[in-house]
């Protein structure tokens, strides 16, 4: 059986999985949802929230397991995900991009950004006074992150959500062949993803390639709009 280590993406918690984590356990697996620093019941000063607290909480949970695990990643989570599998790529068994970032070597959020095309994720965000935090006016969340789902998941994800902190989007990956590149790497396309579009995700895809791909057609949040076929995706690589 397989250990699932399941990461959020901005403004989100560990909570977003939550229809997940059941369909990975009752197919004997184990399920873990983390909340990173900042997000979710993990309450830390936005002004200690960086991309490093963050690998640093997921390698405490990841070091912990007594076989290597499957690291999934959400959206800005990519860049989490990257940082563990460099550090621990002993304890990685796959490494997946779900709707993803997936930066190579040098690259942060913003070196990302020339694969989106026009209409720019970086000029929807609301920054903060100080700069640390950024948020995203209400009116745009539900057709850029919840396009296809429910009224009610997207109501209750809203409620939930929190300011995201502005240096995970600047800090640049720093990544080997020996580690990072050691580990294999699933991405989990999203076709109506108005977040990270389609086309965004595959030059991705085309800049580092993986050595599964699939595709769900849904929007940028699988895992209320489409949990069956999300958890079947995964279940491949147990």
């Amino acid at each position: 059986m397989s250990i699932y280590i399941l990461v959020h993406g901005a403004y989100h918690g560990g909570w977003c999985y939550e229809r997940i984590m059941p369909l990975l356990e009752t197919a004997g697996h184990t399920a873990i949802a983390v909340d990173l620093p900042g997000h979710g019941n993990n309450i830390v000063p936005i002004g200690d929230v960086s991309l490093d607290a963050y690998v640093d909480h997921v390698c405490d949970v990841v070091s912990v397991q007594p076989e290597p695990i499957i690291l999934v990643g959400h959206s800005l989570g990519g860049m989490t995900i990257t940082q563990v599998a460099e550090r621990l790529p002993e304890q990685v068994a796959w490494v997946v991009y779900l709707t993803a970032m997936m930066p190579k070597n040098g690259q942060n959020r913003s070196d990302l950004a020339e694969f989106e095309g026009p209409e720019k994720m970086a000029a929807k965000r609301i920054i903060s006074e100080d700069g640390l935090s950024s948020t995203m006016p209400e009116e745009i969340i539900p057709p850029t992150f919840y396009g296809q789902c429910s009224a009610e998941d997207v109501a209750r994800a809203i409620e939930r959500l929190v300011p995201q902190a502005t240096e995970p989007f600047l800090r640049q990956a720093q990544t080997t062949p020996e580690r990072f590149g050691t580990v294999q790497r699933a991405f989990i396309e999203c076709a109506r993803d108005n977040a990270i579009p389609i086309d965004m995700q595959r030059a991705m895809i085309a800049a580092q390639p993986c050595d599964r791909v699939f595709t769900i057609d849904t929007d940028h949040s699988p895992f209320y709009s489409a949990p069956d076929e999300l958890a079947r995706d995964l279940l491949e690589l147990a």
